[in-house]
């Protein structure tokens, strides 16, 4: 965040690039007009990883928002610095995008030899700066976030705009796993200028710890990655409780769900309509959590079941049961 004093003044904001270490990507703005009391402008950049279906490699798309206080009725001219490795294609085909007042506006193409990018026309209006190919801009992703409740975890996402977007693949895995699984889709919009805002739900989930990533997909069937920074942590909850099983009636499978705030010994047994002893579906110590149990009942007759947890600690101790219809 820069005070604007004068005119005719570069004022050079140090964008930091953190894969290169030390390394700047700097924005300058040069403004022209006569009235400056009180006037301030603030920079953000975020730099967005993507992964392309015809590359192994990784590349950022950066987004340059210029956020101005006092500063109505000023004209402006910015530079701004791109690196060689975010170019995904051809460098030829880059030009600068506008986002203002809900739509983009082509701008010009950088100066290749030195990796900048200057408006030519002095700019009267504030808004989101970008880079893509002649003619488009393809699906650019504005923000990736999420939120966490109890074994929820929600993904919220916007786009900037979008060419030929035929929706997003979700994907997961637990920060321990190499592998990704799918866990839903959510349709695009197309092709647009405007802001698009998506958000999806995966419930349900166990204790730990978990990456996302977005699988952007064109109706062509081309394709790249979007990654959630970080990643996601479902904790443990703060009271016991076991749920109704859920298919209930049911055939064959059907789960129940355990919350389990403090390491416990955990005991769950099935019986039948009588008070006889089924099955012993639970008998050992586990660790605080949010846990859910797959019991498939393909070896039994139709018909209702009872199902019984204890948990017992140093910190409290649960009882309950719980009845389930078995329909074959």
């Amino acid at each position: 965040k820069l005070k604007v004093s004068s005119n005719s003044t570069l004022y050079t904001f140090p964008v930091g690039d953190t894969r290169n270490g030390t390394n700047f990507t700097p924005a300058a703005v040069t403004f022209s007009g006569t009235s400056f009391s009180s006037a301030y402008l603030t920079l953000s950049m975020s730099a967005q990883k993507e992964s392309h279906n015809n590359s192994s490699s990784n590349y950022i798309t950066r987004n340059w928002t210029f956020t101005p206080t006092g500063l109505s009725n000023l004209g402006y001219i910015i530079t701004l610095k791109y690196v060689d490795t975010d170019i995904n294609g051809s460098e030829s085909n880059i030009w600068f995008g506008k986002y203002d007042a809900g739509t983009w506006a082509l701008l010009n193409q950088p100066d290749f030899n030195n990796n900048t990018f200057t408006s030519t026309a002095t700019l009267t209006s504030f808004s989101t700066f970008t880079g893509g190919e002649q003619g488009y801009l393809p699906v650019r992703l504005a923000s990736l976030t999420s939120s966490v409740d109890r074994r929820n975890i929600t993904l919220s996402w916007s786009t900037s705009s979008e060419t030929n977007n035929s929706g997003f693949d979700v994907e997961r895995k637990n920060v321990n796993d190499n592998s990704w699984v799918k866990t839903g889709f959510v349709s695009g919009n197309g092709t647009t200028g405007n802001l698009s805002n998506y958000s999806f739900t995966d419930r349900g989930l166990n204790t730990g710890k978990y990456k996302y990533r977005l699988k952007q997909i064109d109706y062509n069937g081309n394709y790249e990655y979007f990654e959630l920074n970080g990643f996601a942590e479902v904790g443990v909850p703060d009271k016991y409780n076991i749920s109704q099983n859920y298919p209930n009636p049911f055939n064959p499978v059907t789960k129940i769900d355990l919350d389990i705030p403090y390491d416990s010994k955990v005991s769950m047994k099935l019986y039948d309509i009588t008070g006889r002893e089924i099955k012993n579906l639970i008998g050992t110590d586990m660790k605080a959590g949010y846990y859910t149990h797959l019991l498939d009942a393909s070896s039994l007759s139709s018909g209702v079941y009872f199902y019984r947890v204890v948990m017992n600690s140093g910190k409290g101790n649960f009882v309950t049961s719980k009845k389930m219809m078995l329909l074959k």
